[in-house]
């Protein structure tokens, strides 16, 4: 075993692993231990197999790959015309270390993030959609931008066949696009952004009498609600607002870091600090087969009968024969 068939195992067999995870949580649903009542997505920061100094611009990128290829080319064909069975051993072995060097100067699909501690890194943002009640993981992405919402809720359908009453995500996600790709099929929970603090026209400030205003011309505009429709909302936007505003949806709201820091903080905790492989169908890989062991773990945890160990201290269904 040599990190070959390792990465050929990550490259190669992620649909596979996908289907496994799909199968996995229609057995716990199945147990009534997932009720996908609402859905807590968070994102995990993780250090891509690259250094910093790696990156380089897009043209100096591109005289490297050329550079590189000329030399995999030149290698080829002396390996065609020498005759000798050792010296077509040691081109082949060189030509496989000119395209290591090549891949190994920096991971392309990563993206240089900022990470907990303040300092800028590559990285990538593993995403994980978790029932909020079981803290099973339903849901995952791999994103080096921005997050899609509306993409991870697609997902989750998809596997569990069924849409969570409540999708619960931090204020860095609902932009309105996605609050509204989702509307007919969830509810966003996520805190409404306040307004930015605007002052009043100062011009009348700007008078006789060495500058000083008459009335109130400085002082700050009157506060505006953040959970009332604005003019140009849409109706699930608008909706979104006011959702927000009552004290049920807050307090559904809490869920989502009880739950996501938790999954985050465990995985953080299993090592997961460094990915070992470049690339992002790799990295979705390996983020899926941590799904499926962060999700036996929890097996145990809640429905041990299901192995044969003990018994539940959780209400689960009894599996049908």
């Amino acid at each position: 075993m040599n990190h070959h068939p390792l990465a050929d195992f990550r490259s190669l067999q992620g649909e596979a692993l996908d289907g496994l995870l799909s199968e996995h949580v229609a057995s716990l649903m199945a147990a009534g231990v997932v009720k996908l009542k609402s859905v807590a997505q968070d994102g995990l920061r993780v250090r891509a197999s690259a250094g910093a100094a790696s990156f380089r611009r897009e043209a100096k990128l591109k005289g490297y790959l050329d550079a590189a290829r000329a030399q995999v080319a030149a290698l080829k064909q002396a390996v065609e015309d020498d005759p000798s069975a050792e010296f077509r051993r040691r081109k082949a072995a060189r030509e496989r270390a000119a395209e290591e060097a090549r891949a190994s100067t920096t991971d392309a699909e990563a993206t240089v993030m900022k990470r907990g501690d303040g300092g800028f890194r590559p990285a990538y943002n593993l995403e994980f959609g978790s029932d909020t009640e079981s803290r099973i993981i339903v849901g995952v992405d791999v994103a080096t931008t921005g997050s899609d919402m509306a993409q991870m809720v697609d997902q989750v359908i998809e596997r569990c066949g069924v849409a969570p009453e409540n999708w619960l995500v931090d204020g860095g996600f609902p932009a309105h696009d996605q609050v509204e790709a989702v509307a007919e099929q969830t509810r966003v929970i996520a805190p409404v952004p306040r307004p930015k603090a605007r002052c009043k026209d100062k011009t009348s400030d700007q008078g006789d009498s060495g500058g000083q205003g008459t009335g109130d011309g400085g002082s700050a505009a009157p506060a505006v609600d953040p959970h009332q429709r604005k003019p140009g909302d849409g109706e699930a936007v608008g909706a979104w607002r006011e959702r927000m505003g009552a004290a049920e949806a807050r307090a559904l709201y809490k869920e989502r870091a009880a739950v996501a820091e938790c999954v985050n903080a465990q995985a953080r905790n299993r090592n997961l600090v460094l990915l070992p492989v470049r690339g992002l169908k790799k990295v979705r890989a390996v983020a899926t087969l941590y799904a499926l062991a962060h999700n036996l773990m929890r097996m145990i945890s809640l429905a041990p009968e299901l192995f044969g160990t003990g018994t539940s201290t959780s209400e689960i269904r009894p599996m049908a024969a």
